[in-house]
């Protein structure tokens, strides 16, 4: 509770503001003023000591915030002697001055936070409603009904009176205490970025002061009005603390020439009032002057903590806008490392993956080996395509799926060839894969072959790993506009605690070092990022201890023709004389895979070292085919496709080929923007680069295939 009504600022809190001496100083001054001015014009416009008060109260530590308010009610105790106030007000004024500062001052540490940021809207409103109202409203009532009671008012002198003194002092408080508030915290609360400079604050100034002086040393016009205008300008262009000094400013001046008798105040006609007919006018037209700085302090301090509102709202937005385009260009840079980290990734682990593999398919078609020899050469093939599998899955889990083109697709000779490729381990724990294709979904489909095949290659390939006894079942049936894959096994099923994270990256059934199944556990993860690729969905639809059913749902349309390409090799035409190929790559191993594939076809084989090599030799002799590695030294093939393009004639015309590690999608673009006519992957299969060298012999024209496939 003691935190909640604190009465003296924290000891840990840094001081701010002036001295100690200062606020004395102040002080002092304004009891001299407000001596002259009741000596002189017989009237008191405003109280602003008690304001000087309040702001040291409010901003010094505790033994310095008393011996402040100690040595003020020394002094306004004198004053009121000098001055010669009755009794009990000669010493009555000057506690309840001090009272009515602690009054204010602790209920302002309450609503308007430990900051006092009267710049913000709602504390100052929090400010004048709630600390400075009760505390003067609770001083006026007191002293006002004590004179009254003392000295026999009537009603009309005594709400008058009221009336007045009320006023006198919530505007001593309201001018003064925000000022001295805001210039002492003005070292964090300035505004970051006024709009005004130092020129246009002074002009503002010059034009507020220069309408307040013609407003109130004329007395003929009631122009009071004039001075809002200038004021409102000053307060939209200068700070908080601006703006309560333009009040201020607009105070002194119209205080000093109404009590001399000038200004639209004086103007006033005062009602007959037999109750008041003793007080000068002045002091009865006192009270208009104060619904003026009311008014004034009303629209000026409110409009200018808007004002301030919004321009730190606008720095803020500004400082948040910038830190997001900071992140959003860090993300950028990071998501660029990435793609680069996994295009360099990509490429490394093919280039090794091109060796094993090229060489295990050329292995597997020489006649007359072994069968123990062809055994284990089929491993080597079973042992990279699998590893292949894991390198591409990792990659796709990294960057995400991206569809490629559209191809009508025969249903039966998919489900073929995706139980193809799963069939020798199939065979080996004795499965029989099963394709069924139901009744109405004969008809051929438009859709990404690759990556559909992915996709039902991982649910076969995982229902072949745990399946011990048993079969395997793929099927496809149509319903409605949906294509539904369902893959059934009869495995031990999954474990119901696995399945809200079965299609997580990583997710595995059994993590432990004796567990039977190998695996990364993201075979599932890539299937379901796929399956949403195309706008379709993956699930698993049932599973118990006698097998589970995994099934894919996906909006492929019915193609209007159907043109299924087959998997194996193609059967190429032969020519009256042999192809002439070039194979550009600076690895031996990977010009010696591709030369072993080629030559059954009856190609006659040139070979190139890098781009710069490429460019001299189809520049000097005329090519059928190019096979261009991408990342080579001295001149990559990118490059050196342009350059052969750019060559002219029959040469520029050639047939170019990307056979590559870089398999990222954006690779494939940048390849075919450099001039290339197709794209094949590393590691190469007889079917792949069989298949490629179709597509790019047709895509560049080619009136014939290049050979004949042994």
């Amino acid at each position: 509770m003691h935190g909640r009504w604190r009465v003296f600022r924290h000891e840990t809190g840094r001081e701010a503001g002036p001295p100690a001496w200062a606020y004395v100083a102040l002080f002092c001054a304004s009891l001299l003023i407000g001596m002259w001015s009741a000596h002189r014009f017989g009237a008191v416009v405003i109280w602003p000591a008690n304001g000087i008060l309040l702001a040291a109260f409010l901003q010094l530590h505790r033994r310095k915030a008393i011996t402040v308010l100690a040595v003020c009610f020394a002094v306004n105790l004198a004053s009121n002697i000098v001055r010669g106030d009755p009794m009990p007000f000669l010493w009555l004024n000057a506690v309840m001055n001090i009272v009515e500062v602690v009054i204010a001052g602790v209920l302002a540490r309450r609503v308007c936070g430990a900051a006092l940021d009267l710049r913000r809207p709602r504390r100052l409103a929090f400010f004048a409603i709630a600390a400075v109202t009760p505390a003067v409203l609770f001083c006026t009532l007191f002293l006002v009904g004590l004179a009254a009671a003392m000295r026999d008012y009537s009603p009309g002198l005594y709400l008058f009176t009221l009336e007045r003194y009320f006023a006198m002092e919530a505007l001593g408080l309201l001018t003064i205490a925000p000022i001295l508030l805001l210039l002492a915290r003005r070292h964090r609360f300035a505004d970051t970025r006024e709009v005004a400079g130092a020129k246009e604050t002074i002009a503002l100034f010059s034009l507020l002061t220069a309408t307040t002086l013609v407003v109130f040393f004329q007395s003929s016009l009631p122009i009071t009005y004039l001075i809002f205008p200038a004021l409102l300008l000053l307060v939209l262009r200068v700070s908080t603390t601006g703006s309560a000094l333009a009040v201020l400013l607009v105070t002194v001046i119209g205080g000093f020439a109404t009590v001399n008798g000038h200004g639209p105040v004086t103007l006033q006609r005062l009602a007959a009032d037999p109750e008041l007919a003793h007080l000068p006018d002045l002091v009865r037209q006192l009270n208009v002057f104060y619904g003026f700085l009311l008014t004034l302090i009303a629209v000026a301090l409110p409009i200018s903590t808007i004002v301030s509102e919004r321009r730190r709202m606008v720095l803020r937005l500004k400082t948040r806008t910038l830190a997001a385009q900071d992140a959003r260009r860090r993300a950028e840079a990071a998501d660029a490392a990435k793609s680069r980290f996994l295009a360099l990734m990509s490429h490394e682990m093919r280039t090794p993956l091109h060796g094993v593999v090229g060489y295990a398919e050329i292995l597997s078609r020489r006649s007359g080996l072994p069968r123990d020899a062809r055994a284990q050469v089929e491993e080597i093939q079973r042992s990279g395509a699998a590893l292949l599998t894991l390198v591409e899955d990792l990659l796709e889990v990294s960057h995400g799926a991206v569809l490629g083109d559209l191809e009508a697709i025969d249903p039966a000779a998919l489900l073929a060839e995706v139980a193809a490729a799963s069939r020798d381990s199939a065979a080996a724990k004795s499965l029989p894969i099963h394709i069924r294709v139901l009744p109405g979904a004969e008809t051929p489909l438009l859709a990404d072959r690759r990556r559909l095949r992915q996709i039902l290659h991982r649910l076969v390939s995982n229902a072949v790993k745990f399946t011990t006894a048993g079969e395997i079942v793929v099927s496809i049936v149509r319903e409605g506009p949906l294509t539904v894959f369902r893959v059934t096994d009869t495995g031990p099923g999954v474990d119901p605690d696995l399945v809200p994270s079965l299609f997580d990256a990583f997710a595995q059934a059994d993590d432990s070092i004796s567990r039977a199944n190998v695996g990364c556990g993201i075979g599932l993860a890539v299937a379901r990022r796929l399956t949403g690729a195309m706008g379709g969905r993956i699930e698993l639809e049932s599973t118990s201890s006698e097998g589970s059913t995994f099934v894919v749902r996906l909006p492929l349309p019915l193609a209007d023709e159907a043109a299924p390409t087959q998997g194996s090799d193609p059967a190429l035409a032969a020519t009256d004389s042999a192809a002439r190929v070039l194979i550009v790559d600076d690895h031996p191993t990977n010009r010696e895979v591709a030369r072993l594939m080629l030559a059954p076809l009856g190609c006659e084989i040139f070979e190139a070292v890098d781009g710069l090599e490429a460019v001299e030799m189809a520049s000097a002799a005329p090519f059928d085919l190019i096979l261009m590695d991408v990342r080579m030294p001295r001149m990559d093939g990118l490059a050196a496709t342009q350059a052969i393009r750019a060559l002219g004639g029959d040469c520029a015309r050639t047939p170019i080929l990307a056979v590559t590690a870089d398999t990222m999608p954006d690779d494939a673009a940048r390849c075919t923007a450099a001039g290339m006519d197709g794209h094949v992957a590393k590691p190469l299969t007889h079917a792949s680069l069989f298949a490629a060298i179709d597509a790019a012999m047709a895509g560049a024209g080619a009136d014939a295939p290049i050979g004949e496939a042994a």
